[in-house]
Formats: structure tokens, sequence, C-alpha cells
């Protein structure tokens, strides 16, 4: 043990010593991927290679450096994006400088109910590595993390993994990722063998093999390529200059001309091309070797540093107009927070994406989004579950601070002499919800405590009160989420709550006009209460949300009253009318109503405001909306049949089938409703040989039946439709 603590120890102070590397040698990736495509094992050797750990850890053995929460080990999985920071000495570059280079890495959940993870993940990060399953190529969650990345334009490397396993498909993985994600993708590395054959790889730019003896070995044996594989290495060659050449204009000259391209030249273009976000390459392996090696290669010469990327764009908050930060030290400081924790041993840790400037302990920062001051107590440098402390941090830095209160995920924090607010992070909406309720009266107020810490960790975690059954009910994107947070409430707070089944997150809506009134009118001993507006509702499209608008003329209610108004619109659409879900998609315009001098006050009109929109509402033909699935079920082909007469059972639509290695994949949408004990039913009916996959689509129009039964359910009358 005592060995195991030095050797910890001298990690901390190696990365102390190096951690102020140029910003040219800076990369800030992240590793993403489908569930299961390896993501952690990914980066457990990219660890090990670079010397950050001296033992390869196991998923299975819940044994690995990212995966450090129990229920990751228990479960096998990520749930918590984990950032740790490694070093890779570079040798013989090309496309870049030899040396030492800082890797400030994050590896990410695959599985659909932590998406958030992701979606703040790559908002900060400047390249990703996005592993894929090299037997089954582009799979649900994988298109799913590419639109992600596509959103905020974040560079990639692709890699083909497990091609040591059976059903490995180089070829068709490579296709999938050209015809499903519709990429300009070309192999850099492929496998010497596939499957129990595979044993190495081939760099084609070198054009040299790489071979090892064991899979815990570190040394990669350079030879020439087999003589089977040298007339497809050649041909991939090629085509792998044709698809880079118009990156770089020496390689397009020297192609023009019928020149060979020498490696400079080809690394050179390949960069160009990953940076602009117009080419993707891919490396094809088992990421459980020292063929990792290849790939921090490829990161480092690939993947752009801070300053191969534009100034960071913002918005001026004094001016409303644009601005941007150059990616430098000596520009004034601009930092984002991508995510909130709370640490048993220093409290609330913000993480902190720094774009431009230097962050001291100690130093007063601008919330620019809040428009708060706030002071850093502290600053960490990650290593998963790790922290050390250090006393300053630099532009291009991932880092944690402790102190600040009131910062939350999504907001800039920014020199206060010149502010700036820069692109926030969206989440998607909670789709399935359940009741919570303490053990007993002595955990009430525990449980409040660490529901409000566990929400401002999760932005897609949802707290809400049912006023009318006292009940707390919680949102999420998932059951596996949902259980996740509650075991946690368990061991990390010491509150143990009881929950109800899962519930469909409903919305309401309308589909037509509607005019209502509200008039709040109270007489008492002393003064009075009077408040009195007209409200107009109209539907808007799927997923445009709310709108309010003003349409007062002659002074009917005086402005100071419309913002209170307002203020009762929205407290009255979180507990809808229908059956107390959500409104969403509508516009409300206030344009009549009436004043007393004397008696109307801001909470008058307020409360006239709900009242008004219940009244407008229920004359609007009023709607519930459910969330719609996308399901994707591998089956084999024995079983299709009865896997689509199954989903067609559960209101499914069948978008189609498609061959993928062994198996058919089922493409459908399904309410979310029908799908509970799906995983279940599943087993059954095809004696386990299915698996099945499903994420968020978007929200429908739900069937009467249905709206009228989960109406009923909450024990309101259903609603006349004219």
């Amino acid at each position: 043990m005592a060995e195991v603590a030095k050797k910890k120890a001298a990690i901390v102070v190696t990365a102390t010593k190096d951690r102020n590397v140029s910003y040219e040698k800076i990369r800030n990736i992240g590793i993403i991927a489908h569930i299961d495509a390896g993501k952690t094992t990914t980066t457990e050797r990219l660890l090990f290679e670079t010397g950050r750990t001296y033992k390869l850890g196991s998923v299975d053995e819940g044994t690995t450096v990212t995966d450090w929460m129990a229920q990751e080990r228990e479960r096998g999985i990520t749930i918590v994006s984990a950032a740790i920071t490694a070093f890779w000495d570079l040798k013989n570059a090309t496309s870049v400088d030899a040396g030492h280079y800082r890797i400030n890495l994050i590896d990410t959940p695959g599985h659909i109910d932590f998406t958030a993870e992701v979606e703040r993940s790559l908002r900060v990060l400047d390249g990703a590595v996005m592993v894929f399953d090299g037997r089954t190529g582009v799979e649900s969650q994988s298109e799913t993390v590419w639109r992600q990345a596509d959103k905020y334009n974040v560079p990639r490397i692709c890699v083909l993994n497990k091609l040591n396993l059976i059903g490995a498909d180089f070829e068709g993985s490579i296709k999938s990722i050209r015809e499903r994600l519709g990429a300009n993708a070309a192999p850099v590395i492929i496998p010497i063998g596939q499957e129990h054959e595979h044993r190495g790889v081939v760099d084609l730019i070198k054009m040299k093999a790489f071979t090892y003896k064991a899979v815990e070995d570190h040394n990669l044996i350079e030879s020439e390529i087999p003589a089977e594989l040298v007339e497809t290495a050649k041909k991939l060659r090629n085509e792998l200059i044709e698809r880079v050449a118009e990156f770089d204009d020496e390689a397009l000259s020297k192609v023009l001309e019928n020149q060979e391209l020498d490696e400079q030249t080809l690394k050179l273009a390949i960069r160009k091309g990953v940076i602009t976000g117009k080419f993707f390459p891919i490396f094809g392996g088992d990421n459980r070797t020292a063929e990792a090696q290849l790939l921090l290669d490829g990161v480092v010469e690939y993947l752009p540093s801070p300053i191969d990327l534009p100034a960071v764009a913002g918005v001026d908050p004094k001016t409303g107009e644009a601005s941007s930060r150059e990616r430098k030290n000596e520009a004034p400081f601009s930092g984002l927070a991508f995510k909130v924790m709370t640490d048993p041993h220093v409290g609330r840790l913000v993480y902190v994406r720094i774009y431009s400037g230097k962050l001291m302990a100690g130093q007063q920062v601008y919330n620019s989004t809040k428009q708060i001051t706030e002071r850093i107590g502290k600053i960490v440098l990650l290593h998963a579950d790790q922290r050390e402390l250090i006393e300053e941090a630099y532009a291009g830095e991932i880092v944690a601070v402790v102190g600040v209160k009131d910062t939350t995920t999504g907001d800039t924090i920014c020199d206060a002499g010149h502010p700036i607010v820069l692109e926030s992070i969206s989440f998607p909406e909670p789709v399935i919800s359940l009741a919570i309720e303490p053990a007993t009266k002595s955990d009430q107020e525990k449980m409040g405590l660490a529901l409000g810490k566990l929400s401002d960790e999760d932005p897609t975690f949802r707290i809400k009160s049912n006023p009318e059954t006292g009940q707390t009910i919680i949102s999420g994107m998932g059951e596996l989420q949902l259980e996740v947070l509650v075991d946690r409430m368990k061991r990390e707070f010491n509150v143990i709550a009881q929950t109800g089944a899962p519930q469909v997150a409903y919305k309401e809506t309308v589909k037509k006009v509607g005019q209502g009134e509200g008039k709040y009118i109270r007489q008492t001993g002393g003064r009075g209460q009077y408040g009195h507006c007209l409200l107009r509702v109209e539907p808007l499209g799927r997923g445009e949300g709310f709108e309010f608008k003003n349409e007062i003329k002659g002074g009917a209610i005086p402005g100071e009253f419309i913002s209170p108004i307002e203020k009762g619109v929205k407290e009255k659409m979180e507990n809808g009318v229908l059956a107390g879900f959500p409104m969403v998609d509508m516009r409300v315009a206030v344009y009549d109503g009436s004043y007393h001098e004397v008696d109307s006050s801001e909470i008058a009109f307020k409360i006239a405001g709900s009242m008004a929109l219940e009244d407008a509402f229920r004359k609007a033909d009023p709607i519930l909306l459910e969330p719609i699935m996308k399901v994707e079920v591998s089956t084999p082909d024995e079983f299709m049949g009865d896997v689509i007469g199954d989903l067609s059972s559960k209101r499914a639509q069948i978008s189609g089938s498609e061959k993928r290695g062994t198996m058919t994949v089922i493409n459908a949408l399904a309410p979310l409703a029908e799908l509970s004990g799906y995983a279940t039913k599943l087993r059954s009916l095809t004696q386990g040989r299915a698996s099945y996959y499903m994420e968020p689509s978007h929200y429908e129009e739900c069937p009467r039946n249905i709206t009228d039964a989960v109406v009923a359910k909450v024990g309101k009358v259903t609603m006349a439709r004219g």
C-alpha cells in the first residue's frame, strides 16, 4: 500500500510541475460513444499509456479510474462525466511539434438517461474521440452524440473498437459512419486481422505495421506491412489522400502533379480537415492494447489546441452586441461553468472551462449571467475523484472552483471590468417522473436539502410539489437516472425515501384560440384587493414554448401590473388545468381589464392572471401531449415478426428495419406510456436474445381515450370540448 501511495503522490507532483505547458500543447478532449462501445476501457488504456496509472483497471471488476462512484462500479456503467489530466510525450512529430503535451480528458456516459453529462462536456471541449463498436458500427446513441458534437462544432477522431471480438466488421462499420452520419471519413489506422486473428494494426501514413506480444504489453513492435495487406493498405492510403488533399494547398498541388505525398504533408492535410470539422480520421483496432499509443499520437497531431480555434464568441451584457475573447492569458478573464458537484470533503465544486485570462484563488469574479459578484475560494485540478489544490489557472484549462455559491451550470464568470456572456448550454426536457416521500418525518428536511443539491448538479433532474396532493414529484430522462439519484440520496445524504411507480411526464397545451377572464376582488376591514384582466390563449408549434404579449391599450391596466399578470400566468402553467401537467407551446396575450385606484395591487393582478388563464385554457380545446420515444430493437431474424407485432400493439409506428451484423434492427416510434416493463416482455418474446435501446424523440398529441383515462386518474373532470 505504501508503494501505491508513493506512486499516486508522484503523479500529483508531476502534474503540478508539468501543467504549465504552452497553449499549442494543450488538448481538451472527450471520449464519447454509444453505451458499451468501450469508452471507459479506452480511457483506462490511455491513462495507462501516459503513465497516469500503473495498472489497467477493469469495468467488470469495478477498478477503473474514471468510474469511481459506487453506483458506477456496481452497475458497470458510466453515470457522471469524469475529468482527468494526463501528459503524453510525442516523438517524431510531423504535423505538430514533438515534445510534452497536456491532455485534459473527460470520459462521458453512454446511457441516454445521462445525456446531460455529454451535452455539457461537449460544450466546453475542443475535440472528441468518438468510439464505435467495430461489430455494429453506428448505433442509436452514436447518432445522438454525433449530433450533439455537430451542434457545438467539435472536431472528432473516430475509433472502431473491439475488432478483436467475434462479429468484427471493419469495412461495414466504416460504411455505416459514412452513410448514417453523412461523415467524410476514411481510415488512417487499419487492423491486421479481425476477431481472434487480430494481432496489430497498419499505419497508412507511415505505411508500417505495429504489433504487440500481449494485451498488457507497453511495447509496439514496428515492422513491414504483411504481404497480404500491402495492396489493401495502398488502396486505402490513396483513398485517404483523395479525401484530405483539398484541405491543404501543398497536398493538393502534389496530387495534381501526381507526386507522392510525404508523411508531414499528409498529416497536415488531415489536421486541417479535422480542425475545420470537414474530415474524420478512423482508427481501427483493440483499445485494450498498446495500439492506444497511436490514438494518443492522433489526439495530439490531429485534434486542435485552444489557439487553433477562433476567438470565443459571446454577447456584451451592457449593450447586447456581439463580443469575443481571444483564447490567451493576456486577455480579460472569461470562463463557463459547465458542471456542479457536491464533494463530501470540500463542499460545492463548480467545474469551469477557462477560455481567456487567468484565474487565481481568492479572486473576485463577475457572474454576467446572473449579474452578481462571486469570490473564488480555492481552485482544484481534477483527477477523477482526486483533487489537487492549485493557486492559479490559465486560458485553455479545465478546473473546478470552491467557494462560489450562486453560480450554476451554463453561467459565465468573467472580469467585472470586461463583462461578456458566453453561449450557455441547453438540455432536453424530462420525460418521466415519480412521487417521492421520506420514510420518516425526521427525513423530511434532509430530503429537501438532498434533492436541492442533486438538482443543482443535474440540469435534467427537476423537482416540484403537487399543490393538490402535497406530494413531491421528481422528473428526469429515464427510470435509471431517477433510480440512481434516489440511491445517491440514501448513500451520500443518509436519506431513506419511498417512491411511487414511474409516471409519464405528459404536457398540456391547446388546439384553438380561447379567451378568459380573471377577476379577483377581496374586501376586508382595511384596504381591499382588486385585480381584473382578460387573456387570450392561442396554440404555438411543437417545441416553441411560451410567449407572453401585452396588448393593453388606453391604460385599461397600468403598466406596473402587467408583469404580475405574467407571473401569475407562468405559475399556473407549471401546474396545468387539465391534469396538473406543465402547459407548453402557447401564446398568452393580455388585451383588456380594469383596476381600482386604491385597492389594486401586484398580488391581486397575479391571482387574476392565474384565474384568467385557467378560464381561457378551458375554452381553447385543451389536450395532453405525450412523449414519443425512438426505439431500436436488435433481434435474431426468427423473432422479427413477434417483435413487430408486439410493438404495433403498443401504438408504435414501425419506420423500417436493417441488417446489422447477425441481427436485424427494427426502428420504431412508440409512446413512452406503452413501454413500461418492455425489457421483460422483449426477453420473454425472444428467449432473451434480443436487446433494445430507446431515447426521447418528440411530444405528440395524446389520443382522446388515453387523455380521458389520465385525467380521470388524477381526479379531474374530463374537459368538455367545443
